[in-house]
């Protein structure tokens, strides 16, 4: 698995997983919805993720996550 992609599955779960508890322990989940989402939108426009540093310097692959042409 690539960075991108890591980045991605790790992203799409915290936000299934917040929604979840968010209808099961408080609605106080759907903030950390929102930063999840804010954070994948900053990084859309400014290249930095968090996550993406850590997986690298754990040692995970980079890659393309859409070859788009290919």
């Amino acid at each position: 698995m690539t960075i991108d992609r890591a980045v991605m599955a790790f992203a799409g779960t915290m936000i299934l997983l917040s929604l979840v508890l968010s209808q099961t322990v408080s609605p106080y989940w759907l903030y950390f919805t929102a930063f999840v989402g804010l954070n994948l939108l900053q990084a859309s426009f400014t290249g930095f993720c968090p996550l993406a540093t850590i997986l690298a310097r754990l040692g995970v692959k980079p890659g393309a996550a859409f070859c788009a042409g290919d």
